[in-house]
Order: structure tokens, then C-alpha cells, then sequence
């Protein structure tokens, strides 16, 4: 690999995690995507890449990412919460239990994935 693409990878995740965290997740999407053609399958830019489509509404999108992440490493608790939400706001509740479900076992001390399942509980 050329370290001038490392760089330039580097670079495009560093600005569209700047975004992400401003609450602009088109332009972090536009940039992520872009960092992902450099470095396909990379797990950190995926996450990212779904958090940004998940924000913008885009589910279908998101549960891609979050789906490639899980299928590299199911053991990946945020992939699988983020696959759980996105799935859950497609309509297809079963699947959104089951990775909220796992993302509690796999990380059973955060607050945030106990919330989300306790909801997707009731639901």
C-alpha cells in the first residue's frame, strides 16, 4: 500500500469523525465513503460510515455496515447495537432484539444497549 493512500485514509476518517461528532453526518458520510474505497472492510470506518447513515435516516444503509462488522466479528458489542437499532427502525423486530440482546451480553455494563433493549422489550 502506498503511504500516501494510508495517509490520505487517515486524513478523509479524521475529518468525517470531526463531522459525525459536529452532528453533520451527510458530509461525514460523503468523506467516510471515501475513506472506505481506501481501506475496504476496515471495521473502525464502517462503524463510523453506519453511525452517519443511521443519523441521516438512511437504516438500510446503516444495517449494512453494522451487518459487515458482526459478520467479521461477532463478537463486535457496538456492531451489533447499532445493527439492533437499524434493524429495529426497518421493521423487522426479531432482528433488532436478538443484537440488542447480544450487544448486552457481550457488554453487559453499558447503560446504553441495556436502555435500548429494554425498550425493544416492551415494543
Amino acid at each position: 500500500m502506498d503511504p500516501a493512500d494510508s495517509e490520505s485514509a487517515y486524513e478523509l476518517f479524521s475529518r468525517g469523525s470531526r463531522m459525525l461528532a459536529q452532528h453533520h453526518p451527510g458530509a461525514a458520510a460523503v468523506l467516510l465513503e471515501r475513506c472506505l474505497l481506501l481501506e475496504p472492510g476496515k471495521a473502525s470506518i464502517l462503524e463510523a460510515l453506519g453511525r452517519a447513515y443511521f443519523d441521516l435516516g438512511d437504516h438500510s444503509r446503516a444495517a449494512g455496515c453494522f451487518q459487515a462488522i458482526v459478520d467479521a466479528n461477532p463478537l463486535a458489542h457496538y456492531a451489533h447495537f447499532g445493527l439492533g437499532l437499524s434493524r429495529r427502525r426497518l421493521g423487522d423486530t426479531d432482528a433488532g432484539r436478538r443484537h440488542l440482546r447480544m450487544a448486552v451480553f457481550l457488554k453487559p455494563e453499558n447503560a446504553d444497549y441495556e436502555r435500548a433493549l429494554r425498550r425493544a422489550e416492551v415494543a
